[in-house]
């Protein structure tokens, strides 16, 4: 065994024994598929749907000795469409059908599947509706496995110090965890972060995300309440968190990066002029939040899911000697004139690049990635403008952190009352502000 095989072995062994116990299952096999690496890098997908697949996609093409063992969803169709998918081989030369060794009794359904896929893997890709992301971190970490796992990672702050309380545990053991916050792998992105220093002292940001919104799996006969509010995830607080959480939190987590902080305060508007019919659930269709720093500069955040509508997903920074242009990729002095531009030649598929860094490090033994507080600080700071926006009033992080706000039902079960209830017309609440309360 060479040095960088017995130092991996050690490793997830290690991280699995300070985890409280040893693995359930042998880890590794004989298989090769890579010059380099003896040892097979199992892998638990835990969420199946569209952003699943590509994960799982992803980590199955890296460079290392990786195979999906274990899948895990609430649903069975997702599971078998997710299958279907990755075992496709098109002829491309691009398929990982060779990688997935997915039998059916590793094939998990239901509210208590993630935890039977998890005790099969070393690493586990998490990419389910975010609202049960602290659930499953915690079950992932508690047994010892390093993960990726999708933006946002909470849609309350109960959730979020649950997720930091992981976290921790997390560092304690060495284990890796990336968050799907992909402008952080993106080469311009980088590349602009490593010249930040050209603009001075930040003063004050923009972001923006602003297009026509997603999809709408509207209402089937039959369906539970539960299973509805599952299907149609976007348009639920306690599974999505609002679009400010779901999407925005891309834009909001590069002025955080850049700033090296976090918001002290927010207020904002917001509220639902277009998207508002039975299927659109709770959620606005814009947001509009004012963020403070401590150190009084701010960043003016949008983000709006209306149709016709301008579209613009970007950031703008402001220092005191110049200005960042995030998707531009440019660097601007105080006159306006570039004085860095990247090349976009030089441009990675940053969703590609999480998994390449990850299971890189992972295969040489290394403890490379903590990305878990990042992810739920930056989370934090959207469901923060999500609460600003909805009550009108002006908040604070640490009273919003220390919130009890927990969003999730008492009971995870298909016959089970979700946290918000049509009323007989088929209409969800919806907060309005000055009326909404935050304690």
């Amino acid at each position: 065994m060479n040095n960088d095989n017995k130092s991996r072995r050690e490793f997830v062994k290690n991280s699995s024994l300070l985890a409280g116990g040893l693995m359930m299952s042998p880890l590794f096999s004989n298989a090769n598929f890579f010059s380099g690496a003896d040892e097979t890098i199992k892998v638990a997908l835990v969420g199946c749907g569209g952003r699943g697949t590509g994960a799982a996609m992803q980590a199955l093409l890296t460079k290392q000795n990786v195979k999906l063992v274990a899948m895990a969803d609430a649903f069975r169709d997702r599971i078998d469409n997710c299958y279907k998918t990755l075992t496709r081989d098109d002829g491309s030369g691009g398929s990982v059908k060779g990688r997935v060794d997915v039998p059916e009794e590793r094939k998990f359904v239901g509210f208590d599947a993630y935890a039977k896929a998890i005790a099969f893997a070393d690493v586990v890709i998490l990419t389910t509706p975010p609202g049960f992301r602290p659930i499953h971190f915690e079950e992932a970490i508690n047994k010892g496995k390093h993960v990726f796992m999708e933006k946002p990672v909470a849609t309350d702050p109960v959730g979020i110090r649950r997720v930091l309380e992981a976290a921790e545990k997390a560092k304690q053991q060495k284990l890796n965890v990336v968050v799907g916050l992909q402008r952080r792998y993106q080469n311009s992105y980088r590349e602009l972060f490593k010249r930040k220093n050209l603009i001075g002292d930040i003063t004050s940001a923009q972001a923006w995300w602003n297009n026509d919104g997603v999809w709408v799996n509207k209402r089937k006969y039959g369906q539970t309440e539960m299973e509805y509010q599952m299907r149609n995830w976007y348009y639920f607080n306690w599974l999505c968190g609002d679009h400010i959480v779901e999407q925005h939190i891309h834009n909001i987590d590069v002025v955080n990066w850049f700033k090296d902080a976090y918001p002290v305060k927010a207020q904002g508007m917001g509220g639902r002029q277009v998207r508002k019919g039975k299927d659109h659930g709770e959620i606005f269709d814009h947001h509009f939040v004012e963020f403070t720093y401590a150190d009084g500069s701010v960043l003016n955040s949008q983000c709006r899911h209306i149709p016709g509508t301008m579209s613009r997903v970007d950031e703008l920074i402001v220092g005191t000697k110049g200005s960042i242009k995030g998707d531009a990729a440019t660097i601007l002095d105080s006159k306006g004139k570039p004085i860095f531009q990247f090349d976009k030649k030089g441009e990675n598929n940053p969703y590609q690049n999480e998994h390449d860094e990850l299971f890189a490090a992972i295969a040489k033994g290394e403890y490379k990635f903590a990305d878990a507080e990042i992810g739920a600080k930056s989370t934090l700071t959207a469901i923060m403008g999500r609460m600003a926006t909805y009550s009108g009033q002006m908040l604070e992080w640490d009273k919003i952190l220390a919130s009890n706000l927990n969003l999730q039902p008492k009971k995870y079960d298909w016959d089970a009352a979700p946290p918000i209830l049509p009323n007989d017309d088929g209409y969800y609440p919806v907060a309005v502000p000055g009326v909404t309360k935050y304690v």
